[in-house]
């Protein structure tokens, strides 16, 4: 059994889809990235790769490279998954946390939950997702942008 950890954070653009969780969210402002710039799924594969040893999601989805650009970062998350099959690790589970203070999410838990699984073959119980507010406090509560973190549990099979 191997854990991991993962972080990521993205300031606010105006003029960009809203993109959490592998979907598509009802918000002004997207966020600022070289792929859709989905927090929560960087943050998962960033876990998911420092978990096997496998390095990051930059050296591997560089933002150097154009084939990245814009692209949606569900295509990243099975492209890690597959990279960690081949190295003989499955997941046992996830869990995550987004921070921000808007938009107010729970109105897309159960679809975030449905493309995350249906993109890395598990079910659903295997993967947690929550989201804290700062209390007004640091860049996400002057709502400058959101971050997450993630935590995974892989195993050698």
């Amino acid at each position: 059994m191997r854990v991991g950890i993962g972080f990521d954070a993205h300031r606010f653009e105006e003029g960009r889809k809203l993109v959490l969780g592998g979907v598509d969210i009802d918000f002004e402002k997207g966020l600022k990235g070289h792929s859709d710039a989905d927090v929560i799924l960087h943050a998962i594969i960033d876990a998911l790769l420092g978990a096997a040893s496998l390095g990051n999601i930059g050296q591997l989805f560089p933002a150097s490279d154009p084939q990245y650009k814009d692209i949606s970062s569900l295509i990243l998350l099975k492209k890690a998954k597959e990279l960690l099959e081949e190295n003989g690790y499955k997941i046992v589970n996830i869990d995550s946390i987004v921070i921000l203070e808007e938009p107010r999410l729970e109105n897309y838990w159960q679809q975030m939950l449905a493309r995350i699984s249906d993109t890395i073959g598990i079910d659903k119980e295997q993967i947690g997702l929550k989201a804290k507010t700062t209390e007004k406090m640091g860049f996400t509560g002057r709502n400058e942008g959101i971050a997450a973190q993630a935590v995974v549990l892989i195993s050698k099979e």
